[in-house]
């Protein structure tokens, strides 16, 4: 497996098209243990990305919807 960068870096399509990759290997099998456990390593820190930049993302939506409620009770 090439080198990849560090999974806090990549932003939520980058990861989670990784981690669509990571499972695909995963599910055709064939890598030895070592492998397959450091793949699986890699994907849970993947969907653990994409958990928190959706997260990010709805705290942000959810700041904006109160902020313009307030704007619109003013």
């Amino acid at each position: 497996m090439s080198e990849r960068p560090a999974v806090e870096t990549l932003d939520y399509e980058k990861a989670r098209d990784e981690l669509v990759e990571v499972v695909r290997a995963l599910e055709v099998g064939g890598l030895g243990l070592d492998e397959s456990v450091a793949l699986w390593e890699r994907g849970e820190a993947l969907a653990r990305r994409c958990d928190d930049q959706l997260a990010g993302a709805r705290t942000r939506i959810e700041e904006k919807l109160d902020e313009a409620e307030r704007d619109a009770g003013a």
